[in-house]
């Protein structure tokens, strides 16, 4: 009598520290049954690539929803048009955030889980999507450092990364991102897993308690170790590539390009299921 063969997990690394390249199908992928090894991987490697998978916006939302709680957008669409394009994006303006260090829904009560992106449109020029791995670069500081860190809170607001594209904001646009509130998070993320990762990004505005020019001094300090090459992977798009990032435990940036090109990615995402603290 026959026996069915279970599907396993096809992959290699793409770098020691961060990335890895899936090589199953895309029907082997929509099956469901890669999914826990597709979750123990990605917490291990942050980043998973998915070449030229040619995921439809159906089944990018299949293939997200297996990874957990699917996580509709803001305006309650199943996928997200990454593209400073006004037709594609009306809400483009707020993109240009995307071009530094960040990781997405630091300002939720749980930030994001899991996010894909798939590419429909090329850029002319540029465009990468850069990533880095927040718990292997925790891991790797010295020890002096992390004591440091340990127990230091730091204010994080959407307003503060406005500052970085648009450095004479109208009053109005300062009042609207000032309007989404301020939140006190620490450096060091005690994972539920026992991990710990880095929280920084373009939204830390200062360490609590501490003098500014310290402030400034720590936080820059600790995004270039997090960002440095060795947890640092910087993917260039092809068309039907998808990209999928553990938010938990990663940053990632948009590198610039032609904003009149129609670049455009797809995102879905996951809701979260732990807070950070």
């Amino acid at each position: 009598m026959a026996t069915a063969t279970k599907t396993r997990l096809a992959y290699e690394n793409l770098k020691p520290n961060i990335g890895a390249r899936i090589l199953n199908t895309k029907e082997e992928l929509l099956s469901g049954d890669l999914a826990g090894e597709i979750r123990d991987l990605i917490e291990q490697k942050g980043v998973l690539v998915f070449p030229k998978i040619g995921f439809t916006d159906a089944e990018q939302v299949a293939f997200t929803s297996q990874l957990g709680t699917f996580m509709p957008e803001m305006a309650g669409q199943d996928v997200y048009n990454i593209s400073l394009d006004p037709e594609m994006n009306a809400n483009r303006d707020y993109l240009k955030g995307s071009l530094y260090w960040h990781a997405d829904g630091t300002m939720n009560p749980l930030p994001i889980g899991y996010a894909i992106l798939s590419s429909r449109v090329l850029p002319t020029w540029g465009g990468n999507t850069e990533f880095c791995n927040t718990y292997a670069a925790y891991e790797a500081l010295p020890q002096d450092i992390k004591d440091k860190i340990a127990n230091l809170k730091v204010m994080h607001s959407a307003w503060t990364s406005l500052f970085y594209y648009d450095p004479e904001p109208e009053q109005e646009m300062l009042e609207r991102m000032m309007g989404i509130g301020d939140k006190e998070l620490p450096v060091v993320w005690n994972h539920k897993s026992g991990r710990k990762s880095l929280v920084l990004g373009c939204t830390a505005n200062h360490v609590v308690g501490m003098d500014w020019t310290e402030s400034a001094r720590l936080l820059h300090f600790l995004r270039n170790f997090a960002t440095s090459e060795p947890f640092h992977y910087s993917h260039e798009w092809s068309v039907g590539d998808a990209v999928m990032w553990d938010n938990s435990g990663t940053m990632h940036r948009a590198r610039p390009y032609d904003p009149d090109c129609g670049r455009l990615l797809v995102r879905t995402k996951t809701g979260g299921d732990e807070p950070i603290q």
